[in-house]
């Protein structure tokens, strides 16, 4: 039957992005951001192709590290495909948010988002995040690990 089904129903798509905060979490300066994430989250937990986010018992992944580096955050997900989760970031209030984010974040010179494809039903771990950001840094866009601009279909 595997063989039969589609690259669509064979494969989800992984993302992370990460982001060096400005202050501590618990910083007045950050207090809008913190105050968003749950909200944000849950339109993400309910829009169209969304399938997991990363996240501690907190709801959210603010108290996990990113190349072990404590101001770094990082945000992981799976979707079921490119356009669900271009949907999410650029079509609802998760944009409002996107918009606001040099308030809270320091602007990063490298590569900060990563797409790849998954096996369906497989979760992705923070160290294969690590992994494909690490490798879109040194080679660009391949079926590895690539961005919204530069879409590689499932192989």
């Amino acid at each position: 039957m595997l063989a039969d089904m589609t690259d669509a129903a064979r494969f989800h798509l992984a993302q992370v992005n990460i982001a060096r905060a400005r202050a501590p979490l618990d910083h007045p300066q950050l207090a809008d951001f913190v105050e968003l994430l749950q909200p944000i989250n849950a339109i993400a937990d309910e829009s169209p192709g969304f399938v997991w986010r990363l996240q501690t018992d907190d709801g959210n992944a603010t108290s996990l590290r990113f190349f072990d580096d404590d101001s770094m955050l990082v945000n992981m997900s799976v979707w079921t495909d490119v356009e669900s989760l271009r949907r999410f970031v650029y079509q609802s209030r998760h944009l409002d948010v996107f918009k606001r984010r040099t308030e809270w974040f320091h602007p990063l010179a490298e590569v900060y988002l990563a797409l790849w494809w998954i096996p369906t039903g497989s979760i992705p771990t923070v160290a294969d995040a690590e992994e494909r950001i690490t490798h879109l840094r040194a080679h660009g866009p391949t079926p590895y690990a690539f961005t919204f601009a530069s879409v590689y279909e499932p192989v």
